[in-house]
């Protein structure tokens, strides 16, 4: 796959990812819905972050082959994501919440906002 496929296969994961996350944030916690949800949404973030490590990083510095500092986030993915569905699933409802926000700020908006930085993909497909 080039570069482009890739990021519209980003594209099409991380949008839905973001519309669940937002509509699971502002919601009723613990019920059927919230649970096929939240595997949607960690199923999600778990295929788009793997989807980003086949990108190379095209601004700033790269590190490790083709990896930037906004790979970082990808493999934060791989942390939390294990992180929030196990401490679910023992009850630990704090370590399950902390995972998920922070995956939200950091995977989603943070990340996000970098990807609308001038010289990034995205931004030259929006404002250019």
């Amino acid at each position: 796959m080039d570069y482009n496929q890739l990021a519209y296969l980003h594209l099409a994961t991380i949008l839905p990812a973001f519309l669940i996350a937002t509509y699971l944030l502002i919601n009723r916690k613990g019920s059927p819905l919230h649970k096929a949800l939240g595997k949607a949404y960690m199923g999600l973030m778990l295929f788009t972050a793997m989807v980003t490590l086949f990108m190379p990083a095209q601004v700033g510095s790269a590190f490790v082959g083709h990896f930037g500092f906004i790979h970082i986030f990808s493999f934060s993915v791989f942390i939390s994501v294990p992180l929030a569905y196990f401490a679910a699933r023992s009850g630990n409802m704090t370590l399950h919440i902390g995972n998920m926000i922070g995956l939200y700020m950091g995977g989603i908006l943070i990340a996000g906002a970098f990807a609308f930085s001038p010289g990034r993909l995205l931004h030259s497909w929006l404002f250019t």
